[in-house]
């Protein structure tokens, strides 16, 4: 009996992504907070968390949206980064989609070189890919609640971190934190920890210490 043969291939097509924009008050130029929501949220969520940390400061708030939509429980929309299947593509798209958005942002708003990247759960390794891979090179990355991807070995070009996790976060566990920040540690970046009193969110308390850090970068 002869066997038939599956073939896989793949093609580029062209895809509309979605990005919100917060412009401060006056004529700038301004520097720019740009960040990565979590697994299952949407532009606006991450949004609301940028506009937190940078609040009365001058900085332009930017959250992109995962090009990856779908329905979560109870029919609530939200958007994935990336699954495991044809990561590396993935990868390739999400940093060009990112590239995109920094060169059309550039282009329409009075910004200057200053860029600091915000990540929360899966949008952290977004925001440490964006940091290592993508044209423009940040100031300073703010991870919260989600790992430094484990591929990457030379992080330097992070330059400065500031990792945190909620203390009663099951998803991102001490040891996974603890991890992350020796690895940090060991390529000589600068920054700090903060361990805040909640679960697998960005609380208030943590709002309030990621804004400490970003008045320290300025």
């Amino acid at each position: 009996m002869n066997q038939r043969l599956t073939h896989e291939s793949h093609i580029s097509v062209s895809i509309c992504g979605r990005y919100l924009v917060d412009i401060p008050d006056g004529k700038g130029p301004f520097p720019l907070l740009l960040g990565f929501h979590g697994y299952g949220q949407t532009a606006e969520d991450e949004l609301d968390v940028l506009r937190g940390i940078a609040a009365g400061s001058g900085w332009c708030c930017c959250a992109p949206e995962a090009l990856h939509q779908f329905y979560a429980r109870g029919g609530r929309y939200g958007c994935s980064w990336m699954t495991s299947r044809n990561r590396q593509l993935r990868i390739g798209e999400n940093l060009s989609y990112v590239n995109a958005v920094l060169e059309e942002l550039h282009d329409r708003y009075p910004l200057d070189s200053t860029l600091v990247l915000h990540g929360f759960s899966q949008g952290t390794a977004m925001a440490v890919r964006t940091a290592l891979l993508a044209e423009r090179a940040p100031a300073a990355v703010m991870l919260c609640g989600g790992d430094v991807p484990a591929e990457y070995g030379a992080l330097e070009r992070l330059r400065r971190v500031h990792l945190a996790r909620g203390r009663r976060d099951p998803l991102y566990t001490p040891e996974r934190f603890s991890r992350d920040e020796a690895r940090l540690t060991a390529a000589g970046v600068a920054g700090g920890t903060v361990v805040y009193d909640a679960s697998h969110v960005c609380s208030g308390e943590y709002i309030d210490a990621a804004s400490s850090f970003l008045r320290s970068i300025r």
